[in-house]
């Protein structure tokens, strides 16, 4: 793999097992050809579902008698006529059922309320949508907006709706729903890539003993990492097109979020639960990834919001160390963001090229700065050597960590660090409930689970469940949308394990926030220092 993917993967490496140091491993031992839709055709699906232009051309909606208008967003054609166009009655209207061969009946149409018209044709469809007329010139209910959007918008409209009621999504079957993940390919990743297909293999196995969902059996397919991007990609759109999969889980993408993110946004394949501490949750949304915890971002943001909360910090001058590269940067401006937010003083920022970190002069610089706070974001070992140069100059300021730097050497940081040293994590044994133990325990030693990857088995665990639990509330009739839908519907959602998980339609990261923990360096432990703090 590229130095930076390596790095990434094993930062992810180190917080798992730093999860574990911190806590102690508190868990022991209708059916057509699914044919891929054309660009044109995609293009509709888009504008069918969300009532938004690809192209990002403004599309508007007319509504009612008064013809209010608002954005098509508000009024997508998916929202009546559902994902599969059979229409869903809801405040005792019934929208009509606008799949292709309802449309095209040779013999025309004739509805309840008497109105009959001959079969549509893609022109008779245009002025459906724009003059809100049907091919016998009847006026449509009031309830049907008006669109007005560019030619090019309703051409491709006109064609997706062509294969409305004749196109099944990929990976769905009357018997089967593939599912997808991407693992490490290589070294000692290996291993964690195994446990966690070993996990989604054993939930999967279990569902389908009890029937499956809706009597479709859940079958994994993979997708290697490889030591280049272009090349790893090639091993996921195999997995895409080839394994024709539904949605993906668990799947490392840490190091290549940027690339793996807008692949599956491209190939419209929801990923619930991918493996990083980097979630990509800048605007515009992507709509497809469903993150399980906050990653540094997020955490440096609660550590934030601790120093505000608490009275001992109050006018302390503060810092912000890292090593220089962009996701570092991006942690950095998430806590000078929250910062500001909060009204703290000034942050005054040191970087310093990876590989390459002076700790001597840092911490006399630092020092003589008369900084009492310190944000670090560094490896292991710079962390360590900083730490143990600072107490050399006989300087303790108050250290913040990610959780990822909480691993066994931090315990044996200088003595005067003492209940100095904090440290954040998105997940604590605090959010663990008897019954999600008990659950986790009995698949653990059924499918004899490795205990060395404790924590992130149960990462793992938590977005596979959620999954299941997904396809489960969106019924028979299965689609991605509804299975987006769905997701931004979860509410408070009690893995067991976690946090609760809460996404919506503006919301991708379940469990937004983190608890701060400190080290006590004597009993060498670390102690939690207050409850949950959420970030909004």
């Amino acid at each position: 793999m590229p130095d930076r993917i390596n790095m990434i993967f094993r930062i992810n490496l180190i917080f798992w097992t730093a999860l574990l140091i911190a806590f102690g491993n508190s868990i022991p031992n209708r059916v057509a050809a699914q044919t891929s839709l054309t660009a044109r055709e995609a293009r509709g699906k888009q504008i069918y579902l969300r009532g938004a232009s690809p192209s990002g051309k403004e599309i508007l909606a007319y509504v009612g008698e008064s013809s209010l208008e608002a954005p098509a967003s508000s009024f997508p054609c998916a929202n009546c006529h559902g994902a599969d166009g059979l229409g869903k009655p809801e405040g005792g209207i019934t929208p009509s059922d606008i799949s292709w061969d309802a449309l095209t009946k040779v013999y025309g149409v004739k509805h309840p309320n008497g109105r009959q018209h001959p079969a549509y044709t893609p022109r008779a469809l245009e002025l459906a949508f724009t003059r809100g007329t049907d091919p016998a010139g009847n006026k449509l209910l009031p309830v049907m907006p008006r669109y007005v959007l560019s030619p090019e918008d309703l051409a491709d409209l006109v064609v997706y709706l062509q294969r409305l009621g004749k196109y099944t999504e990929p990976g769905i079957s009357e018997s089967k729903i593939t599912i997808g993940t991407v693992v490490p390919s290589r070294g000692t990743l290996v291993d964690l890539g195994n446990a966690a297909t070993t996990v989604i293999k054993a939930y999967f196995d279990e569902i389908n003993s009890q029937g499956g969902i809706y009597n479709r059996r859940l079958e994994l397919k993979t997708a290697e990492t490889a030591a280049t991007w272009p090349a790893t990609r090639a091993n996921i759109e195999r997995l895409i097109n080839d394994d024709q999969v539904f949605a993906m889980t668990g799947a490392f993408i840490a190091g290549i979020e940027k690339e793996i993110v807008p692949l599956v946004a491209e190939k419209e394949v929801p990923l619930i639960g991918p493996l990083t501490l980097f979630p990509q949750t800048s605007f515009p949304l992507n709509r497809h990834v469903f993150y399980l915890l906050s990653g540094i971002n997020g955490q440096a943001t609660a550590m934030v919001d601790f120093v505000k909360q608490n009275a001992k910090f109050n006018q302390k001058s503060a810092v912000v160390v890292y090593a220089r590269n962009e996701l570092y940067s991006q942690v950095v401006e998430a806590i000078q963001e929250r910062s500001k937010k909060n009204g703290l003083s000034s942050l005054q920022v040191v970087d310093y090229e990876a590989g390459k970190f002076a700790a001597p002069e840092l911490a006399k610089q630092l020092k003589d700065a008369k900084h009492e706070i310190v944000f670090f974001f560094g490896a292991g070992d710079e962390v360590h050597s900083f730490l143990k140069e600072a107490a050399a100059a006989n300087w303790f300021p108050f250290v913040f960590l990610p959780g990822s730097a909480g691993t066994s050497e931090i315990l044996q940081a200088p003595a005067g660090f003492d209940n100095k040293i904090f440290l954040s994590f998105p997940a604590a044994p605090s959010d663990q409930t008897e019954e999600g133990t008990r659950e986790f325990r009995a698949l653990a030693a059924k499918y004899n689970f490795p205990t060395q990857h404790r924590a992130m088995e149960v990462s793992v665990f938590s977005s596979v469940k959620i999954l299941v639990e997904a396809l489960k509330r969106t019924g028979k009739n299965l689609t991605r949308e509804d299975l987006i839908k769905t997701l931004e519907g979860f509410y408070d959602y009690p893995t067991g394990l976690t946090p609760a998980i809460t996404y919506g339609p503006n919301r991708r990261i379940g469990a937004m926030g983190a608890y701060v923990v400190t080290v006590d360096l004597e009993k060498k432990q670390f102690v939690p220092v207050g409850g949950w703090i959420g970030i909004n």
